[in-house]
């Protein structure tokens, strides 16, 4: 074969792999896709958006750790001056009281280390020693948890000291999870409702004035609080926060104070489900007061398959109170041409989007004569 009919049919050749290839695009741009919802934020916008306010704002004042309210299971590092012997580190039990040498069973729990510093003096003093000297040490702190439970990364319970704020409990849980609603509710020394009666009211029998739980030193909620956020007839119990406004609002009522013993529960948002031939099937968080459309979360799902059967595609729907299924046709051909409403979806629906067998069929088939074109080319060179 001559070099000049050689290269006719290269030159031939070429042109019908790229009108080939011009076919395939053409094919795909055929296929609409809606566009990316702008308005819907993910939980790594809520997250850093969280981080960027906590940076921002002021934390809680300091805290005093001599003004830590000793409570049930804290450990307490006691040491007598010139007594050696009497130096040990000691855990309160459930009912408040430390067990010393020579002292026996001593009240603790509602003290703080300055007061029970006092009070174990004035006990030595009365009986074995002229001028005692006692420090007492708070070593491992146990009794002023708070409790993050819900959508957040890290639930779990932490001690604090003093009190915080709700974004930096937030923060000490990692941040929001991917299922995170849009309120979070605090619910006020739930988690100490058993705790004994003097870690809240005045003890009494060491101290001139014996300590208490002073949650208003803190700036706290006591029993006799009234205010607009309480709930019930008689004292703040639940205070509710939504994080929108926690996130982008500077106002400080949006970022209450949290105190040992409260309990943090954000609230998980419902799922709604993409499956069949889209880009990235899978589930995607709607928030509390969110809608979300069938074409947005096709948008979240990046989009249809070049295969889709656009024609097909419905909803299935769970009743909540008898687990029954009901399943919608919809036509994201008329939809995404706006011939159709885009319907709303509600949390556990799932949008199913079959595979067109003819368009899965003509795909493989633009494909392998593609294939054979580029082999032929290969061939002929």
């Amino acid at each position: 074969m001559s070099s000049s009919a050689k290269s006719d049919l290269n030159a031939k050749t070429n042109v019908g792999v790229a009108a080939n290839q011009q076919e395939i695009v053409k094919t795909s741009q055929t296929t609409e896709q809606p566009e990316a919802p702008p308005n819907l934020e993910s939980t790594e916008d809520w997250n850093r958006r969280l981080r960027e306010r906590l940076a921002s704002t002021d934390p809680m004042p300091s805290f005093d750790p001599r003004e830590y309210v000793i409570g049930p299971e804290d450990v307490l590092d006691i040491n007598v001056f010139e007594a050696p012997e009497m130096n040990r580190d000691v855990r309160v039990s459930a009912s408040g009281e430390i067990s010393l040498p020579l002292l026996g069973a001593v009240a603790a729990g509602g003290f703080t280390p300055r007061e029970l510093e006092t009070a174990l003096e004035k006990l030595l003093h009365q009986k074995y020693m002229k001028d005692p000297h006692v420090s007492v040490f708070v070593r491992d702190m146990q009794s002023h948890p708070v409790s993050v439970m819900g959508a957040v990364r890290k639930p779990g319970i932490f001690q604090i000291r003093g009190s915080k704020t709700l974004l930096e409990i937030l923060s000490l849980a990692e941040g929001l999870a991917d299922d995170a609603g849009e309120d979070v509710i605090i619910l006020r020394r739930a988690g100490q409702k058993n705790a004994p009666e003097f870690f809240f009211a005045k003890a009494s029998g060491l101290a001139e004035s014996s300590p208490v739980m002073r949650l208003q030193e803190f700036g706290g909620p006591s029993a006799t609080d009234t205010g607009s956020d309480k709930v019930g007839a008689n004292s703040k119990e639940v205070v509710q926060v939504n994080l929108k406004d926690l996130l982008d609002s500077t106002d400080p009522r949006h970022n209450p104070a949290v105190y040992p013993g409260d309990i943090v529960k954000v609230s998980r948002a419902g799922i709604v489900y993409v499956v069949g031939s889209v880009q990235r099937p899978g589930g995607f968080a709607m928030k509390t007061n969110e809608k979300i459309s069938v074409l947005q979360v096709i948008a979240l799902s990046e989009g249809l398959t070049r295969t889709a059967a656009k024609g097909s595609a419905r909803i299935i729907r769970t009743n909540e109170q008898n687990g029954t299924r009901t399943e919608t046709p919809i036509d994201l051909g008329k939809i995404l041409s706006g011939k159709s409403p885009d319907p709303m979806l509600g949390p556990r629906d799932i949008v199913f989007i079959p595979d067109s067998a003819a368009k899965a069929a003509f795909s493989r088939g633009v494909e392998a004569a593609t294939q054979t074109l580029a082999g032929l080319l290969v061939f002929h060179w």
